[in-house]
């Protein structure tokens, strides 16, 4: 394949994932939210407005109130390195994780430099344990990391299988 249609759909795929990401925000504080509340959808789901100002579960919230931006612009030069590095790959699953991955980070970034926080709104809980409240774009980051956990773990099952069974792998 071309490096042209590598890049193309690299940045597809983070195109998807920011657009779906950015989209499903809107609706969630354009139109669902408003007024904002709680939305059972099932006994462990709910719709729940929430905003990160920290990291990961809003850790460094309070370093970031000095630096709003620093996050957003941190999150957008690892994306471009990721967009980078997905280009280069030699794998469609690598690829498509590394897209979904900065695809993901771009629609968090876009809403710290909008609104200095990540809009948050799917709340998964069970028995009073709730995760914390996540969004699109944790989605696609989170299905990326996984695709990349088995580019990484392909290594090591191809050799585990027997070669009998026609794929590459151990001896007889």
């Amino acid at each position: 394949m071309s490096q042209a249609r590598i890049t193309s759909r690299v940045l597809a795929w983070a195109a998807v994932a920011l657009a779906a990401d950015q989209i499903s925000k809107w609706l969630i504080l354009n139109k669902v939210m408003v007024p904002p509340r709680i939305i059972e959808l099932t006994p462990f789901l709910n719709v729940r407005l929430g905003f990160n100002y920290g990291v990961s579960f809003g850790l460094g919230s309070e370093w970031l109130d000095a630096w709003p931006g620093a996050l957003g612009l941190f999150k957008f030069v690892v994306a471009i390195g990721l967009l980078v590095w997905a280009a280069k790959s030699e794998t469609n699953l690598e690829q498509t994780g590394l897209s979904l991955i900065a695809g993901g980070a771009l629609g968090n970034a876009v809403d710290r430099w909008r609104q200095g926080a990540v809009t948050d709104f799917i709340d998964l809980h069970w028995a009073g344990y709730h995760w914390p409240t996540f969004n699109g774009a944790d989605i696609a980051i989170s299905i990326g990391v996984s695709l990349i956990l088995v580019v990484s773990l392909m290594p090591l099952i191809s050799r585990s299988v027997p070669s009998s069974t026609g794929l590459k792998g151990g001896s007889k």
